[in-house]
């Protein structure tokens, strides 16, 4: 991957975060074995503090409207990759379908296997967030990801969860897999905020609230896992 990296062109210098060097290849960043899809039993679903907790199965997904956008990605692992163009459903449109009850500012993205992060909701609903089924054209690859992932440009892409499941709609803020393994909880590229070091101590106590109020709730609690079962980008 290294050999591919190249420092960013003047011309385009404004759209790469500081510490990051362009590729162009996508780099795949997955531990373990990427997740068999079966399109029958495939669902993806909306629940927790929603009007309308909501269910689609792959079929049922594929009929929704279509977005396509375009957009820069930036891997902590300090590369990125620009002018990707995406196609897939809105994820605002997801957020708008199952309206979201006044107290639910946070989402926790569950995917296969095992795999959660942290986003609020406020960062769905940008024009260029997207669940993405394809990639410049084509059908997403797996080990990108596919049959579906998230794409939220202006976070670090660990924030775009790959072989995406589910949206957890919560009034509080538990980090996921990367963020208990020394993560940050923002992810913002233009600030690097990389690593759990970095968080102000009011954000490390808020984390840890939001963890504790999570599991005693009974709710879907963010998974541990083993690094086999994550991914960066």
């Amino acid at each position: 991957m290294i050999c591919h990296m190249k420092k960013p062109d003047p011309a385009v210098a404004a759209r790469v975060p500081p510490g990051q060097a362009l590729t162009e290849k996508w780099p795949v960043l997955t531990y373990g074995r990427t997740p068999r899809f079966d399109p029958n039993r495939w669902t993806f679903r909306c629940f927790g503090l929603v009007e309308r907790p909501t269910s689609w199965t792959w079929e049922e997904f594929l009929r929704l409207p279509r977005v396509t956008v375009r957009s820069d990605i930036h891997c902590v692992t300090r590369w990125s990759k620009l002018d990707n163009d995406w196609e897939g459903v809105s994820a605002r449109y997801i957020v708008e379908q199952v309206k979201p009850r006044p107290e639910a500012k946070f989402v926790l993205q569950h995917a296969d296997p095992d795999y959660t992060t942290n986003t609020a909701v406020a960062d769905l609903l940008d024009d260029d967030v997207v669940l993405a089924v394809r990639h410049n054209g084509k059908d997403l690859e797996p080990d990108h990801g596919g049959p579906m992932r998230l794409v939220l440009p202006k976070l670090y892409f660990w924030k775009s969860s790959k072989w995406l499941r589910a949206f957890e709609f919560l009034e509080v803020n538990p980090p996921g897999f990367w963020e208990q393994n020394g993560y940050h909880m923002n992810a913002d590229p233009w600030t690097e905020e990389r690593y759990s070091g970095q968080e102000t101590r009011a954000m490390q106590q808020m984390r840890a609230d939001a963890a504790r109020r999570l599991r005693e709730s009974g709710s879907a609690k963010p998974q541990a896992g083993s690094a086999a079962e994550a991914s960066l980008s």
